[in-house]
């Protein structure tokens, strides 16, 4: 079956025209944020200066990382080096780090520095980053625990998310010579590949394990609209995340499903082609977009098409950039509107099946900004990731 979105591809000028407005907003903000840092979410589409304590950080360093290497501008390297100052601090403190979201702080702040400069600062904080993420291996179940008490069985689960930590600890293995790292995101992964996925080819953000057994035991939600439906960003992490796990491990059960649940994104992608924040919906539900979706979706797109075979990749590479042509005309502000880069996306939102109440919804996101700005950069040039 053939499928795509009913949009116009970005065309070279737009991502030009948008890029530049995303890197003159980032430099915009450095002196204003200094060393702090940009929150989840904005407040009617405004940043506010917020400390380092939150799951999302690393995507405030890791767009100035980006701005660095497109430009070269020291401003946006001096400002990402004293993040990553700021990241030891936080490791070497245990301050809000007892979660599975060490490769979305440090991979793209601590890796990215040791990558692109040679930061030592960045090498040492990254590693303490991967053995605090692997602290949180569980060999019954073979997972890495997402939130809460170690071994507590109201959260003995993983979630689909974690498949993007995982680079971190490849890394991990790459720079310290031992495979325990490497080890783990394997199982993981493993894990995260054969529970995950419904017969649908959706996905279920999150599974639970009996810490008993280590037997699988259910799938539900935890910000989808409830335990059956397809929660849009999580079905894009499973995108990306299957894309970067072939990316390290050459399986083909990934491009496999790759493809099923890329296809089912895309199937049930609206009219604009970006992703309503829940997959069940439709254009008329009433319901808010999530742009951040869409924007990782594509990025994971971008990364598995180097992979596939030359009308597979033309394909993905081709949808990819109608999600861009997409948000770079509808989603993306001025100045006066905001001081993110991607509009209408959505943090939490709740429903009668989660506990959740509202946060961020229909407002910027920090996720979505960097992911907005590793999609255009993707369709800029050849980029060697952080992840």
């Amino acid at each position: 079956m053939s499928i795509g979105l009913n949009v116009e591809k970005i065309t070279k000028e737009e991502i030009n025209t948008s890029t530049n407005e995303a890197l003159n907003n980032l430099r915009e903000i450095i002196p204003v944020f200094k060393d702090k840092f940009i929150p989840g979410c904005s407040n009617n589409n405004f940043y506010s200066p917020s400390e380092n304590t939150c799951w999302t950080n690393g995507f405030h360093t890791g767009m100035y990382w980006l701005a660095w290497e497109l430009t070269g501008d020291a401003t946006f390297k001096n400002a990402a080096n004293v993040h990553v100052d700021s990241f030891l601090h936080r490791i070497e403190n245990e301050i809000e780090v007892d979660n599975h979201d060490m490769g979305f702080l440090y991979s793209l702040s601590c890796v990215a520095a040791w990558q692109l400069v040679g930061n030592e600062t960045g090498k040492r904080a990254a590693i303490l980053a991967a053995d605090k993420l692997i602290s949180r291996f569980h060999e019954k179940g073979g997972f890495i625990q997402a939130w809460g008490e170690l071994g507590a069985p109201d959260n003995y689960r993983l979630i689909i998310d974690c498949l993007l930590n995982m680079p971190l600890l490849y890394w991990a293995t790459e720079v310290t010579g031992d495979e325990k790292y490497a080890k783990i995101a394997k199982i993981h992964t493993a894990t995260s590949v054969a529970n995950l996925v419904r017969d649908d080819f959706s996905t279920y953000h999150t599974f639970y394990f009996d810490p008993e057994t280590g037997e699988p035991t259910k799938g539900v939600t935890a910000q989808g609209y409830k335990d059956s439906s397809p929660w849009a960003r999580g079905q894009a992490w499973g995108i990306y995340g299957l894309a970067l796990s072939y990316h390290y491990t050459r399986d083909p059960k990934c491009i496999d499903l790759f493809y099923k649940i890329t296809d089912f994104f895309i199937e049930r992608s609206p009219s604009d082609g970006i992703a309503y924040w829940d997959l069940m919906f439709k254009d008329g539900d009433g319901e808010p977009k999530d742009s951040s979706a869409s924007a990782i979706a594509g990025c994971g797109m971008l990364e598995m098409a180097k992979y596939l075979p030359k009308e597979e990749a033309e394909k993905y590479t081709n949808i990819a950039k109608q999600i861009a042509g997409a948000l770079a005309r509808n989603y993306t502000p001025n100045p006066k509107e905001s001081n993110g880069l991607l509009l209408h996306g959505v943090g939490v939102k709740s429903s009668p099946y989660n506990p959740w109440g509202d946060s961020g919804v229909d407002e910027c996101n920090v996720w979505g900004d960097y992911y907005w700005l590793e999609l255009l950069v993707r369709l800029s040039h050849d980029w060697d990731m952080y992840w």
